[in-house]
């Protein structure tokens, strides 16, 4: 399989946006507004809970895609770029996950 990446997946969800939401499950949730994207990323995020619980494997593959595109969706529809997500992520990796969870003021 060639590498198909989170940023060709962002690519696809963009061009989508841009369509007609009659032709366009992107286009349609977008137009439904941020409370809708979110309540749809939420179902993905408890379905693929639910087939990692399971141990479904093959379930839990099709939910995690389906999170991915949902998150991405969300994303757009909140005006965040994913590059800012992967800076947030790349920043992190600089320390240790219980390093700076111990940072946190809330900790």
């Amino acid at each position: 399989m060639a590498g198909f990446s989170l940023d060709d997946l962002d690519a696809i969800v963009a061009a989508r946006a841009g369509a007609s939401p009659e032709q366009s499950w992107t286009a349609k949730l977008l137009a439904s507004g941020t409370r809708r994207v979110a309540k749809k990323f939420g179902e993905e995020a408890v379905e693929a809970v639910i087939a990692a619980t399971a141990g479904d494997r093959a379930e839990l593959r099709k939910e995690a895609a389906d999170v991915l595109f949902h998150l991405l969706v969300l994303l757009r529809a909140e005006g965040v770029a994913l590059g800012d997500v992967m800076s947030e992520l790349e920043s992190r990796t600089a320390q240790s996950g219980l390093a700076e969870k111990a940072q946190r003021p809330d900790a």
